[in-house]
């Protein structure tokens, strides 16, 4: 069950997704962080955000869209708060940085990397609309997604991780820009747009009205970008979308990931990703499968 990324072993190959499981604490009653492969925490950005006023989540027939806006405390609070209990985890924690300019997550990774935290790494939100550039997101662009890995490169020697946003017209080239500034792995895919309307009242039933969508509606939207990463880099990816089952697990390693995380389900079941370590377990055993690695990218295509 043990997978590596860069030289950081993991005791499994499933993670939380930033934003579902809080710092980790918050389930602290509910689950058992530590049996988790890693958690990645919900996103910090540079200054405290209060984050989109409600309504701003919205179950969907399977999944939900949310438009939470970022809501945190700041770095400041996150480095004296969170940290601490953070270090107290006996599992790997990656700690996910947001930002609205490049100055905003140069600063955070340089104020996080001054404390004496435990955490192996950081996985970068990059499906943040760039202020100074109009409101483009980062992940949509190259250049932007080069330049930003480049300089978060520069600032750390934790894992780097950047986190791809599906909405894009080739995911593989933000992918190879994030390879080429220096990411030791990247993520996919983060949340897909979507809208919810409410027939009665006639209102989107999101203030934003749009949305991310996540959930098992989107799970075949991953496995496809998933691959077409798989087939463009030579870093891990670690799949994202709609992890329900240990099937839906192997799915995502035969399309190319080399880990998982789960998100919009820890909602409904905390405990999902323990539960789903076992019965992979379970899997590897019933196929001979001595090892994660022996599933990874070991799709087989239909002979002609």
């Amino acid at each position: 069950m043990r997978v590596k990324l860069k030289d950081i072993e993991f005791s499994s190959p499933i993670l939380t997704a930033s934003g579902t499981y809080g710092y980790g604490h918050e389930v602290r009653d509910m689950a058992d962080v530590n049996q988790w492969g890693g958690i990645i925490t919900k996103s910090v950005t540079r200054h405290p955000r209060e984050g989109n006023p409600p309504p701003r989540i919205a179950e969907t027939r399977s999944g939900m869209i949310n438009s939470i806006g970022l809501a945190n405390l700041g770095v400041e609070k996150y480095c004296n708060e969170i940290i601490p209990s953070l270090n107290e985890l006996q599992t790997k924690v990656i700690i996910n940085i947001a930002g609205s300019a490049m100055k905003d997550y140069l600063e955070t990774m340089e104020m996080l990397e001054s404390k004496n935290g435990k955490h192996v790494g950081y996985e970068i939100n990059i499906s943040c609309p760039n202020v100074k550039e109009g409101g483009i997101e980062f992940g949509v662009n190259c250049e932007m997604t080069e330049q930003l890995t480049i300089e978060m490169r520069k600032r750390t020697d934790k894992l780097l991780i950047m986190k791809l946003s599906p909405n894009v017209t080739r995911i593989e080239d933000i992918a190879q820009a994030a390879e080429s500034g220096g990411a030791d792995a990247v993520s996919a895919i983060n949340t897909v747009v979507g809208m919810a309307i409410d027939v009665k009242t006639r209102r989107p039933k999101l203030n934003t009205a749009f949305g991310g969508l996540s959930g098992p509606a989107i799970k075949p939207i991953a496995i496809a970008n998933v691959h077409k990463v798989f087939k463009a880099v030579n870093i891990p990816i670690i799949g994202i979308g709609g992890i329900a089952t240990a099937k839906d697990v192997v799915e995502f390693l035969l399309a190319g990931a080399t880990m998982v995380q789960i998100g919009t389900m820890n909602y409904q079941n905390p405990n999902l990703g323990i539960q789903l370590k076992g019965e992979l377990s379970e899997y590897y055993s019933q196929n001979e499968i001595e090892k994660t690695e022996d599933l990874i990218g070991k799709v087989e295509y239909h002979s002609n």
